[in-house]
């Protein structure tokens, strides 16, 4: 799989498409800045130029805002992984199957990871490696960008709430800001507020007792295995909940009422999944590369 590495930019302007909707991945920056270490805080603070608690939120969709340039167009595939199973009667991702050439998320997730902890590599393009993965920890987790069907829904023309959508954006946006009571075109408040809110549930609610799980078998010295889990995981609820009676029932459908009752509280607990693994993804780089530069002091 071909994985191009970037040089050195300027500021660049692009159409905002984005995963979870811009509100969704600056939710999850936050809610992971919620639980890093103050090690991990003050070296990703130093990576990414920015001192300030929004250093994550700061980044979130800027793997998105660059998808679409001309120097950045390579990266399009990075942000999903096109399960070619059959909904609803299974669901499934196959690395080997649905990983194109070019890449795809769980192959993105692994090399901005080892590029992470590469100190060979010149500070800029570890901090693009940052950047990304932060973004990708959060598309991995929306289900549709586990899936192949329709082009992981953007091919399924539904409404919401008597509004004229696709599938994925239904998803992505519609969902989560509909959970918040809608959100402004800079979403920085209303998602830092959700982000506290998820945070709450996951330290002392009803996220608490099953939040431990969310942990198991992350493991920094096999990226491909851990993000291909979570791949695994979120694709599980396209059979579940995203078409539970495949794409041709959902076309056309009206999604605001019981559907949207059905898909809110998989949207939360996997917006809470991704901000909490980004947390301890961060952890374990930071720690690694400390332990690193300590070695390389003696």
């Amino acid at each position: 799989m071909k994985l191009s590495t970037i040089a050195s930019v300027g500021l660049v302007t692009a159409p905002q498409v984005l995963a979870w909707g811009g509100f969704g991945h600056i939710t999850v920056a936050y809610i992971a800045s919620n639980f890093v270490s103050s090690n991990t805080a003050s070296y990703f603070q130093g990576l990414l130029r920015n001192g300030t608690q929004d250093y994550l939120a700061g980044v979130a969709t800027w793997a998105d805002s660059i998808r679409y340039t001309k120097w950045g167009k390579f990266t399009e595939p990075f942000h999903f992984i096109d399960a070619k199973d059959s909904p609803p009667d299974s669901c499934g991702v196959d690395l080997k199957r649905d990983c194109k050439e070019a890449g795809c998320v769980v192959s993105a997730i692994h090399n901005y990871t080892t590029r992470l902890l590469d100190a060979g590599l010149r500070e800029s393009e570890r901090l693009m490696a940052a950047k990304f993965i932060v973004h990708f920890v959060g598309d991995i987790h929306q289900p549709l960008h586990d899936e192949d069907v329709a082009r992981g829904g953007n091919g399924i023309q539904v409404t919401f709430d008597h509004v004229a959508f696709n599938l994925h954006h239904v998803w992505d946006t519609s969902i989560p800001e509909k959970m918040v009571g809608g959100v402004r075109k800079h979403p920085f408040v209303e998602a830092k507020r959700w982000a506290d809110e998820l945070t709450r549930e996951i330290k002392s609610g009803k996220f608490k007792s099953s939040s431990h799980s969310w942990l198991k078998g992350a493991d920094l010295s096999d990226p491909t295995s851990t993000a291909l889990a979570w791949a695994r995981e979120g694709n599980a609820y396209v059979c579940t909940t995203v078409m539970p009676q495949g794409p041709d029932a959902i076309r056309g459908q009206e999604l605001g009422a019981d559907y949207y009752d059905s898909a809110a509280p998989v949207v939360e607990v996997q917006i809470a999944k991704a901000g909490y693994r980004l947390a301890a993804w961060l952890d374990k780089i930071a720690s690694r590369v400390n332990s690193q530069q300590s070695v390389g002091d003696l």
